[in-house]
């Protein structure tokens, strides 16, 4: 196994509806608290050209589960979740 296959996978829809609803943004709110907490070896991020969910943007997919009409500041606790849960 190699060492991605341990780590949660984000995937940001980096689709033109997406990114001009807030993607843009939300990409650098995922980075930042991932260097900030130093989980760098917990968490991979990946874009996406699309979600085929452009009305619902901005959309994230975290191991597999699509979250829809994602704002920055629900960011860290969708990722504080998910680590909750792997761990567990």
């Amino acid at each position: 196994m190699n060492e991605s296959e341990n780590k949660i996978n984000i995937v940001v829809c980096m689709g033109s509806s997406c990114f001009s609803r807030g993607n843009n943004k939300i990409i650098k709110v995922i980075e930042g608290f991932i260097k900030e907490n130093k989980l760098e070896n917990d968490f991979e991020v990946s874009g996406t050209l699309c979600e085929e969910e452009c009305s619902k943007g901005p959309n994230i997919r975290i191991e597999g589960k699509l979250y829809s009409e994602v704002e920055p500041i629900s960011i860290p606790t969708i990722l504080m979740h998910h680590l909750k849960t792997r761990n567990n």
